[in-house]
């Protein structure tokens, strides 16, 4: 009987160890399987540099306003800075200046600061072959104020056309330029103005030619501009508009009078007969 009553007991020991050991094998499994789920989810990163603070334009950029973070390698914005490419190169000590105002934990991006030592200024705006024209708005043609660093406008002209050009049609508006991109309102050239603000004069960026047609233009009749959407790659095509056209009205055809060509006679007598002798005419 003892010898049964312990051969029970190590059967039901040897049991309950198998049963334990099953389930700590079953939850080891599990955990793995959870662990291997979640490396498949990991994805490479790479170090960029982000703003540590709300950076305003024409701050100078020093290393305590920025940070590092991890950034998933294919979701980097262009023109970061990475540890490829260094926001603070080795050796240099001029800084940066912000172009483009940033948020906290923004990526710092080539296009929103300047090269080391380098103003803020507009030339850092212009491109290769740009010139800067600065053109006076109000708040009808300046699209009240809604206007911003960066958006584009299409140029159009409103004046009176010479007799000696062309027929008396009125005053005639024309497209004059398409998709000017603005680089200043006023004496802003950041893009961060806070609500509408009624603007003066506005900075485009054109080619040397344009700046002659914008400048011939402004001085012998009005610009307005129209906003141009920020997703909006359309071409605008040649836009006239007269009086005429606005109101209607063909122009009708007046046709020439033929002048009957004039004889000029003189008129003799010859005994009983008058004879009309034809002569040249003069005044």
């Amino acid at each position: 009987m003892v010898f049964g009553l312990v051969l029970l007991a190590g059967i039901a020991l040897a049991g309950g160890a198998v049963y334990m050991a099953k389930n700590y094998i079953g939850q080891y499994q599990t955990a793995l399987a959870k662990e291997r789920a979640q490396r498949e989810k990991i994805v490479p990163t790479v170090t960029v540099y982000v703003a540590a603070r709300t950076l305003k334009y024409g701050e100078a950029l020093h290393a305590e306003d920025v940070r590092t973070v991890d950034w998933p390698d294919d979701a980097i914005p262009e023109g970061t800075f990475t540890e490829i490419n260094p926001l603070f190169a080795e050796g240099e000590t001029a800084l940066r200046v912000v172009l483009r105002a940033m948020e906290k934990d923004e990526p710092i991006m080539a296009i929103k600061v300047t090269e080391p030592g380098e103003e803020a200024g507009l030339t850092s705006r212009l491109e290769r072959g740009m010139r800067a024209f600065a053109i006076k708005v109000d708040v009808a043609s300046g699209v009240s104020g809604f206007l911003r660093p960066g958006d584009r406008v299409d140029v159009y002209w409103t004046g009176r056309v010479d007799q000696s050009l062309s027929q008396n049609r009125g005053e005639v508006t024309k497209l004059i330029e398409a998709g000017v991109k603005l680089i200043a309102i006023d004496q802003n050239a950041a893009g961060d103005l806070d609500g509408a603000s009624i603007a003066r004069t506005v900075t485009v960026a054109v080619e040397p030619s344009q700046v002659a047609t914008l400048a011939q233009a402004q001085s012998s009749g009005r610009l307005s501009l129209s906003l141009v959407g920020a997703e909006d790659d359309t071409i605008a095509a040649a836009i006239e508009v007269d009086q005429r056209a606005l109101l209607g009205i063909t122009a009708e055809e007046v046709k020439a009078e033929i002048e009957e060509k004039k004889t000029c006679t003189i008129r003799t007598r010859r005994g009983a007969d008058v004879v009309d002798i034809p002569i040249p005419c003069t005044n």
